[in-house]
């Protein structure tokens, strides 16, 4: 039901904002969870940066966050590699910030296609180049090399529509090596458990809201946390009806969830 929910775990793009931009709705709705006595959690698959860029990013909205809100495949990346890769040499198909998030985290990182190299990790790369690709298959036709992926989103809201997400870097890579990869972002329930260890509450008082059916309501079901859809990314009513992910509840903004939350709760509509 939704007037239980009292921690939220937000998706962020086509979810909360494009781009830079926010959803109208999405401040009211963070802030008011906040204001009473919930617990806001972000668990985006963008691999694009780390979690202190998150931070800022919030803040040039006028919200305040903390690192451990954020969930991010990057940082997911991070915990995976320590507890299996410790120690050994990864190659990243990725973002500076996310290569430099790896090696703060202690993560032995090469760009470059060396001997010993025990895996290549791939993510959302908005510097990806033909070199970086070219690298990433003289890799993985060595079958002693394991193939990882961030996520596997085919595609990423954009103001105009979508660019290509790290699933579809990991498809090219399929067909030309073939090879697939092991995903460690959503739907890797992972992510969810990470928030969930925070708070300690009861499943029941958990939502995860996304615009993704294949990974966010996905990644929700696998956690056993109930799960709204909003129709402001990729999914639609369409795709709803005939997936196998079907989330509890669907809206078509941001804004409308916030309304039905507080007329669960016997409040008034948003401010």
């Amino acid at each position: 039901m939704l007037g239980e929910k009292k921690y939220f775990l937000f998706d962020i793009d086509g979810t909360l904002a494009v781009d830079t931009t926010l959803y109208d709705g999405t401040k009211e709705f963070l802030e008011w969870i906040e204001e009473t006595g919930g617990r806001c959690f972000y668990i985006t698959n963008n691999s694009t940066k780390s979690r202190k860029d998150y931070v800022e990013k919030f803040k040039n909205w006028g919200i305040r966050t903390e690192e451990s809100q954020f969930m991010t495949a990057s940082y997911a990346a991070c915990l995976y590699l320590k507890k299996y890769y410790e120690g050994k040499k990864i190659f990243v198909l990725g973002t500076p910030s996310f290569i430099k998030e790896l090696k703060e985290a202690g993560i032995l990182v090469t760009e470059k296609a060396e001997d010993h190299v025990d895996c290549v990790l791939v993510g959302f790369d908005s510097t990806l180049n033909y070199d970086k690709m070219t690298d990433a298959c003289r890799l993985l036709f060595q079958k002693e090399v394991d193939f990882l992926g961030t996520n596997p989103d085919l595609r990423c809201p954009a103001s105009f529509g979508f660019i290509p997400d790290c699933g579809a870097i990991c498809r090219m890579l399929e067909v030309t090596a073939g090879r697939k990869p092991y995903f460690i972002g959503k739907p890797n329930r992972l992510i969810a458990d990470l928030c969930m260890q925070q708070c300690k509450g009861s499943t029941e008082e958990y939502l995860v809201v996304g615009d993704r059916l294949y990974t966010d309501i996905a990644c929700g079901i696998e956690a056993g946390i109930e799960t709204a859809v909003v129709y402001t990314g990729e999914a639609d009513p369409e795709e709803v009806r005939t997936s196998i992910w079907k989330p509890d509840y669907a809206f078509d903004t941001i804004r409308q969830l916030y309304d039905a939350v507080r007329k669960a709760r016997g409040e008034g509509a948003g401010r």
